[in-house]
């Protein structure tokens, strides 16, 4: 089977329900400007993102760049979101590791560069429990992916393959039926009985089981310590080369929001939600907000081992030629701040800048 082009692995598929309406910046915090007027700042109005949703929301990534105006934008997909990125339209994004290793990769490694995690977890296996009761009733039904080729794309098909089950990846057809269908349509989907299950990301899992579907399988399971990258941040190597003062600075933003989420859960929930409800015009209601929240945790350590992982295991299922993922991270400025911060040192995993 020939290899599916790269551009087939660019969506995150976190399942973000944006309008197209940008958020609002906050006004610029007291203090010195650095060397750029402003940084342009894309995610997705989605709990995966959660850090740059409490970091913009509460001002903290503002406060550590002064005077240099924050300007967000958000996106509904990885494909826009990087090429905003390489169209110089934002200097830092937050998102996943399938379009951060695509849009690396189709570049020769000259576009961006992850500097940074930021969530992990928050992905699971969810089915209808009058029609699945284990994973061998999985055969034969439909289960949905986010797209063809997305980060749960090609978690769910290593899966299956696992099992010792064949899936036919681009098709979707074989022992088990994967549908790719936007997160936004899935749980209608469901309601419909189209679908019997779904390997989707959060809010979109705790959807489906506030409409009946019940969890088989949470992918933090199937890593080592219950982790694996769901979001990056990342830069545009020429906006890193010129302004590492600004870089620097949004790192220290991230680092502080990620502390201030982990000490007050509760509190950074709900400021997310607001954010969510000014960016889409919709909060997420308690029995979605709770169970997703607590799947997903923010860190800033990229864990990059676990993004080379599923790098490879996209070229085992024939949807992505083999990367050449040297110098995809670079984490001095990263590790730079942690240590002032007095936090241990985040790894690259040998795929650093040399």
């Amino acid at each position: 089977m020939a290899a599916l082009p790269l551009l087939a692995v660019t969506a995150c598929g976190y399942g973000s329900e944006s309008d197209d309406g940008a958020p609002k910046a906050p006004a610029a915090a007291e203090g010195k400007k650095l060397s750029a007027d402003s940084v342009n700042i894309g995610y997705f109005p989605n709990l995966t993102h959660a850090t740059a949703l409490v970091g913009i929301q509460e001002g903290l990534i503002q406060k550590e760049l002064g005077g240099t105006v924050v300007k967000p934008a958000t996106f509904n997909a990885g494909p826009s979101e990087i090429e905003a990125l390489n169209a110089g339209s934002i200097d830092i994004g937050f998102i996943g590791p399938s379009p951060s290793v695509n849009g690396y990769a189709k570049s020769g490694g000259e576009s961006l560069r992850i500097v940074s995690g930021s969530a992990s977890g928050g992905v699971k296996l969810v089915v209808n429990p009058d029609k699945v009761k284990s994973v061998a009733d999985l055969k034969g039904k439909k289960i949905a992916t986010p797209q063809l080729g997305n980060t749960q794309d090609v978690a769910f098909l290593n899966w299956t393959a696992e099992q010792g089950w064949k899936v036919d990846a681009q098709s979707g057809k074989g022992d088990v039926s994967v549908v790719r269908t936007d997160n936004k349509v899935t749980p209608d989907a469901y309601k419909s009985g189209s679908i019997d299950g779904a390997w989707v990301p959060e809010p979109t899992a705790s959807k489906l089981v506030a409409e009946g579907a019940k969890v088989l399988l949470d992918e933090s399971t199937l890593w080592p310590d219950g982790k694996f990258v769901i979001t990056n941040v990342i830069v545009s190597q020429k906006f890193l080369a010129e302004h590492p003062d600004v870089v620097e600075a949004v790192l220290k933003g991230t680092v502080a929001t990620n502390r201030w989420i982990n000490a007050d859960p509760d509190r950074a929930k709900a400021s997310a939600n607001a954010a969510l409800k000014e960016l889409t015009g919709k909060e997420l209601p308690a029995d979605v907000i709770d169970p997703a929240w607590d799947s997903i945790a923010v860190t800033n350590d990229p864990l990059a081992a676990t993004l080379d992982a599923q790098a490879q295991h996209a070229v085992k299922a024939g949807l992505l030629d083999k990367p050449d993922l040297a110098g995809i991270y670079d984490l001095t400025l990263l590790n730079k701040v942690l240590k002032a911060a007095g936090e241990p040192a985040a790894d690259d995993a040998g795929l650093g800048v040399k």
